[in-house]
């Protein structure tokens, strides 16, 4: 019988987070981007550290690989606003984004750090120590995480 009635909970509770989520997912992609944007625009102007960000943009510039330490893909996103930050993804984690160029469009999630010039976007993967939330890059309909 408490078989059935943690079940019968179960059910409950996934309806109403579902009822919770139905706005989110409905949510245009344009709406979506631009409080992406809002985000991004207030951890640049808070001097946010560590903070959860997602977002879209296009990309402005394919940097050189860093090889310093973990081997990181370099790019740098321009935002809707015109906001840019460079985006900072470890190539040891996570599939290298192929074939990536300028005028692009690339979704992410990952945290922020700022820095005068606009701040870096990284853990744009999987966290294989479970600190943070995993990350990802979205390039052409394929995820990278």
């Amino acid at each position: 019988m408490k078989k059935y009635g943690l079940l019968i909970a179960l059910v409950i509770a996934l309806g109403l987070g579902a009822e919770r989520l139905a706005p989110v997912l409905d949510t245009p992609p344009s709406t979506q981007a631009a409080r992406g944007d809002d985000a991004l625009r207030t951890a640049f102007r808070d001097k946010a550290e560590n903070r959860a960000v997602r977002g879209q943009g296009e990309v402005a510039a394919v940097l050189p690989d860093d090889t310093r330490g973990s081997r990181h893909q370099r790019f740098i996103l321009r935002l809707a606003d015109g906001h840019t930050v460079l985006v900072a993804h470890n190539i040891e984690l996570a599939p290298r984004i192929p074939a990536l160029e300028r005028g692009d469009t690339v979704h992410f999630k990952g945290v922020y750090e700022w820095n005068p010039e606009g701040g870096v976007v990284h853990w744009t993967h999987h966290d294989p120590d479970g600190r943070h939330a995993g990350g990802w890059l979205r390039h052409n309909g394929q995820t990278y995480e």
